[in-house]
């Protein structure tokens, strides 16, 4: 049995070595041919991010090789920039009503209604070693005093230089012996969808907080903040006191100021947005030029939404653009041949695919320089250079400040030129005499009225003129019958006072 298994082992190893150079040709010849690639070899080309036909993502990435590149940290990012990210208390004294007020004998037992403190919270971002602070006008709307604390623990009362509803912006000032650390501002405008984006601000008052992102999307409008309809959405979580806090890209420049979150519940849920630093640039200059409101260029036309109707129309493969309803003759728009009906297609060879972006670009640009704009007129595309001037005063508007008995006293009106229109966020065709401000302690902020109304009748009388509306408004009766337009619509209204 021992010798049968000597003699098989034997015969195995003879027919071993006469196989042998057959072997090895075989392995020669399957060497000299490309190999498929094996799990081995896909996995070592990924964890190296080697590029090629069978290389798993793109040229610039991959995932992390080695324990140094696992621990990448935005640390260096947050230490360079929150210093200048500032919390912003605003406080208004708010009047209480009360049900016995003016009664003597309810007065005398239970007091007057006293004065309540409301108090809100923000952020801000520093944009000038000055002091300059860039925050969200409703974080300072209606505020008696607005205080600044920087990240380094300091207070400070500020001061407001320029504010603007329209658009929810808001310009301090802070003073102190030495300057403070900056945010330097970049262009929101090269941003891609996909971007890496910080978030820095004080949410829920809990203190400095850093979230991280990515731009979500581009350019987007109607969501109900302001009138401004173009803004950049992130994923960074954004809460409630984040308002007016910076939104940083890798470079550690401003690329847009925190303005609001969709929520049903009040906290984040991914879905944030913050206004364009390019916008924000353009409002800080203003504020540094000492202007009383942040002015856009003019060119003396008034645009309307390109409807999918419209767009076939006019033969136009998609609605896309700014439909021309109304041109100034006089204007810049009118003297370069602009005309009612056609459609704005680019401003300065950037695309313009609705209202809300020709009125963002439009704004961002500078009073006193040319445009280009391509429009399509009549089925055919042309080119026109229209310059950007300053809104028109026409004749120097006369304030006048309503007194008397009636449901107007406390108004400051005046008679409507482009630049107050401007100002107030109406069409700047609009003509009349309209509502520029209210005393909050007046019975013109009793009965409703806004800035931005604009008085077209009182008990019969058509107003043209302020100094016509105060002449009305010193009538000695007790019954008011007047005509108001507010937002495009008409309201008509009667009251006994």
């Amino acid at each position: 049995m021992h010798l049968k298994r000597l003699f098989l082992i034997a015969v195995c190893a003879l027919a071993a070595f006469a196989a042998a150079p057959g072997v090895r040709q075989a392995l020669a010849e399957d060497a000299a041919k490309p190999a498929d690639p094996g799990l081995s070899d896909v996995l070592t080309d990924l964890l190296h991010g080697v590029e090629g036909e069978n290389a798993t993502s793109g040229p610039d990435k991959r995932v992390p090789f080695g324990r140094e590149e696992v621990q990448l940290s935005f640390a260096p990012l947050v230490k360079q920039t929150a210093p200048a990210v500032v919390n912003v208390y605003a406080s208004q004294t708010a009047k209480v009503t009360s049900p016995f007020e003016g009664d003597p004998f309810f007065e005398e037992f239970f007091g007057r209604a006293q004065p309540r403190a409301q108090s809100s919270l923000g952020s801000g971002v520093l944009v000038d070693p000055s002091g300059v602070i860039v925050t969200n006008y409703h974080v300072i709307k209606d505020a008696d005093e607005v205080k600044v604390a920087t990240a380094d623990g300091r207070e400070f009362t500020s001061k407001v230089m320029l504010k603007d509803e329209t658009l929810d912006l808001a310009v301090l000032k802070i003073s102190a012996d030495k300057p403070f650390p900056v945010i330097a501002i970049g262009d929101s405008d090269a941003l891609e969808v996909g971007d890496l984006l910080l978030a820095i601000g004080n949410p829920f008052g809990v203190g400095q907080t850093t979230t991280s992102g990515i731009v979500s999307a581009l350019a987007r409008s109607h969501i109900g903040v302001s009138d401004s309809g173009y803004f950049i959405q992130t994923d960074a979580a954004i809460n409630p006191g984040n308002s007016g806090g910076a939104l940083i890209n890798m470079g550690g420049q401003l690329v847009g100021i925190n303005t609001a979150i969709y929520s049903r519940s009040g906290g984040s849920i991914g879905i944030g947005f913050a206004i364009p630093s390019n916008m924000v640039h353009a409002f800080a200059d203003a504020a540094k030029a000492g202007l009383d409101f942040f002015e856009r260029p003019y060119i003396g036309a008034e645009f309307e939404l390109v409807t999918p109707q419209i767009a076939e129309s006019l033969g136009m493969e998609k609605p896309t653009g700014a439909l021309v309803s109304s041109v100034d003759a006089a204007g810049p728009a009118g003297k370069a041949g602009l005309k009612p009906g056609d459609v704005v297609l680019s401003l300065n060879n950037t695309p313009v695919e609705s209202i809300e972006a020709l009125d963002y670009r439009m704004a961002t640009l500078s009073i006193g320089s040319k445009a280009t704009f391509a429009v399509l007129s009549k089925g055919q595309q042309a080119t026109l250079e229209i310059a950007l001037e300053r809104p028109p005063e026409g004749a120097k508007p006369t304030e006048v400040t309503l007194h008397g008995r009636s449901p107007f006293s406390g108004a400051k009106v005046a008679e409507l030129s482009p630049r107050l229109a401007q100002r107030l966020g109406l069409r700047t065709d609009l003509r009349g005499v309209t509502v520029v401000d209210i005393n909050r302690d007046s019975p013109a902020a009793d009965f409703g009225f806004q800035a931005g109304d604009i008085v077209r009748e009182v008990n019969g009388t058509t107003i043209e003129t302020a100094a016509t509306l105060a002449q009305v408004a010193q009538q000695d009766t007790r019954w008011w019958r007047f005509t108001v337009e507010r937002g495009g619509q008409i309201l008509r209204q009667v009251l006994r006072y």
